[in-house]
């Protein structure tokens, strides 16, 4: 069975990252799977579990702008569009920006841009303070299946598969952030 984390074992959790592993831990809505980015052995661990095909990106989530502003490419940005997405983080909202070459390509997908959330659930926020960089965030269930909602459903979901799970409440949202092109605007999900 996947290694339990409680809130204050967050050190633990980090660890864990940091080792290689995959772990499942809360965000605004539902579960979401995680890892090093930069990592991809423990990238493509996390995609086999999903079942995911790897020409679909996944986004990357963080405590704080600091954590995600090297994956970003400033100079094709303009600073109004910058301090607009500033201005609606930390919070519920994912942006997809011109990606700079601090990003994984396994990461990106068959994308061009490279889809960020700096958040302000407290759990998730901590976890990405511990780990110490943004973390690979996408929903915690095999490729088709509901989202995961619980701890206990990730365990099903994913059994001895996981190296570890969060057990710490979800946010108040009921479906996923929304995702948003910075430049243009447009909805991507809503």
């Amino acid at each position: 069975m996947a290694r339990s984390f409680t809130l204050t074992q967050l050190d633990d959790a980090a660890a864990l990252l940091r080792g290689g592993g995959v772990l499942a831990y809360p965000t605004e809505a539902v579960y979401g799977l995680g890892c090093d980015p930069h990592n991809q052995q423990a990238f493509e661990r996390l995609f086999a579990l999903k079942q995911r095909p790897p020409t679909q990106g996944v986004l990357l989530i963080a405590a704080d702008f600091a954590q995600v502003e090297r994956y970003i490419d400033l100079a094709a940005v303009p600073a109004d569009v910058l301090a607009q997405v500033q201005a609606s983080w930390p919070g519920p909202n994912t942006w997809i920006f011109p990606r700079s070459a601090a990003v994984p390509a396994w990461v990106a997908g068959a994308h061009a841009g490279i889809a960020l959330r700096v958040t302000a659930h407290p759990p998730a926020a901590a976890l990405c303070q511990a780990f110490g960089c943004a973390l690979v965030s996408t929903s915690a269930n095999p490729h088709g299946s509901p989202p995961a909602r619980s701890a206990a459903t990730v365990t099903t979901y994913f059994g001895e598969a996981l190296d570890g799970v969060l057990d710490a409440p979800l946010g108040g949202l009921e479906r996923p952030t929304a995702i948003r092109d910075a430049l243009t605007g447009a909805i991507i999900r809503s």
